[in-house]
């Protein structure tokens, strides 16, 4: 691994020295029951960061074996939850004491930038206390008034539940997943992305340090058609959590709709930025340019269609290119780095091909994009514009980069109508400074967030979640989310 910018705290060289890194199963480190590894690189470098087990299905029925046998037998559903509480505080309070050692895990192993990281690191301490809180205010018994019946719901854990989470954000949603299902007393399966499994290793090892029982949390990594599917295939998964694409997302449906177990499913997305033309033009476009480069566009609630009003659409995307002419393209642990490399050269081949299939098919190039050179190797792309039709497949699809597409627009109701038509449902933004017509269109987009003059604004209380493409199954992040981990049973007596 290079030495690069920032250098490498010793508990990372340690961490990352490990001859392989093996799965987390009842407490205990173990390795694939056929010997299998894969590797993790570096996307900053293409470097080889780690060696990690490749558990196979029968390691992944096990660990879910596990699960349920922690499940019924050790004390972790049958805790109260201030109990189960303490334990996960406890969890946040060593995370909060390794938070650089983490990041830099972190921002290595998916080429995050490094503060970026620490932000991500930051806000599975904020999602583990925010849903201990809630859970020690959540009534589990809850009267009906009903005619002439002692009626009542009780509000039970579900049981093993299982996370297959994706590679862009491993830490933030690993902790999105299984800081409410193990606050309402659930015990959990983590799949982490073959691309970074590292820092969901790491944590399984903390909980183990901070008393959590053996069994309530495993991970299993592993690629995506064995562990995967063996994971979402079990009978025993109780629940069902799964982010990514979409194409990905209807396989787990299927497999979970055959055993009828529930099953969430957080997508992809296309969203809009509608901005019209009484905007602040600089603010307005310095915060959609920040947006587009934010982790190398690799986010899938990015505003990745700019729907433009026509008074201002030249003037609005000259000042964008010039900003986006001006971003810092880096290795990741460079401090002064404002947009690293993509996650690896899968998709790094894929942002590149959209830009060509793009222009292949009548987009106009605003501001041509393809390879950035920084010295360090790995797989950077340089920020890009295409514009015209919102048929063309680089405006109708994912393509999970800094690439946006433009168009512009009359009259409100054009834009509201041009914002909508995707088959993604995700988040989309309306920016001006009319809060009356902001308030307005926001709540017609057709997705499950609406933000006004920002994009990328997720906050604990307040529910995420997609519609069409974009997800099913309930959003994360609130009230909503921790009573999707409670099956509810129904207690009536005639009176």
């Amino acid at each position: 691994m290079n030495s690069t910018d920032s250098p490498l705290l010793p508990e990372v060289k340690k961490f990352l020295s490990k001859e392989v890194h093996g799965g987390f199963i009842n407490g205990q480190e173990i390795q694939a029951s056929n010997g299998d590894t894969f590797e993790t690189r570096d996307p900053g470098t293409g470097e080889r960061l780690a060696t990690v087990a490749s558990l196979q299905a029968d390691d992944v029925d096990r660990a879910v074996e596990t699960a349920g046998k922690a499940f019924a037998n050790a004390d972790w559903a049958r805790l109260s939850a201030n109990e189960r509480g303490v334990h996960l505080q406890r969890l946040a309070d060593a995370i909060e004491t390794r938070k650089e050692i983490i990041a830099q895990i972190e921002a290595l192993d998916c080429g995050k930038l490094l503060e970026q990281a620490r932000d991500d690191v930051q806000n599975f301490i904020d999602t583990m206390r925010y849903f201990c809180v809630l859970s020690q205010n959540l009534s589990l018994h809850i009267p009906i008034p009903v005619k002439e019946h002692d009626a009542s719901v009780f509000r039970h854990p579900w049981g093993p539940c299982g996370f297959i989470i994706p590679w862009n954000f491993p830490f933030l949603l690993c902790g999105w997943g299984i800081a409410p299902a193990m606050a309402a007393g659930n015990t959990c399966i983590v799949k982490p992305a073959e691309d970074t499994p590292l820092s969901t290793l790491y944590v399984a090892h903390l909980a183990k340090e901070v008393g959590i029982p053996d069994g309530v949390l495993n991970v299993v990594p592993g690629y995506g058609e064995t562990a995967g599917a063996a994971l979402s295939n079990n009978p025993g998964i109780r629940r069902m959590s799964f982010t990514g694409s979409p194409e990905v997302g209807r396989l787990v449906a299927e497999n979970c709709g055959r055993n009828l177990v529930p099953v969430k499913l957080e997508l992809g997305g296309k969203g809009a930025a509608v901005v019209f033309d009484d905007v602040d033009i600089p603010e307005a476009a310095e915060k959609l340019v920040t947006a587009i480069t934010f982790h190398t566009g690799q986010v899938c609630c990015d505003a990745t269609r700019w729907l433009i009003q026509e008074p201002i659409y030249d003037t609005f995307v000259n000042e964008c290119v010039d900003r986006l002419k001006a971003v810092r393209i880096g290795y990741q642990m460079d401090e002064e780095t404002q947009m690293g490399p993509v996650v690896s050269k899968t998709q790094h081949q894929r942002v590149l091909s959209y830009l060509e299939k793009g222009v292949e098919t009548g987009a106009e190039i605003v501001l041509e994009g393809g390879v950035a050179g920084t010295g360090h190797g790995g797989h950077y792309v340089k920020p890009a514009l295409l514009a015209g039709s919102l048929d063309n497949v680089a405006a109708r699809e994912e393509i999970f980069g800094p690439v946006a597409y433009l168009a512009p627009f009359k009259e409100e109701s054009d834009g509201l109508t041009m914002a909508n038509n995707t088959p993604y449902g995700l988040a989309n933004s309306v920016w001006s400074q009319d809060i009356e017509r902001c308030n307005r269109i926001a709540a017609q987009f057709d997705s499950g967030n609406g933000w006004i003059n920002s994009h990328n604004v997720v906050v604990h209380g307040v529910p995420y979640g997609g519609i069409k493409q974009s997800g099913m199954g309930g959003g994360v992040g609130s009230t909503e989310t921790l009573l999707d981990y409670y099956r509810n049973i129904s207690v009536i007596r005639p009176l």
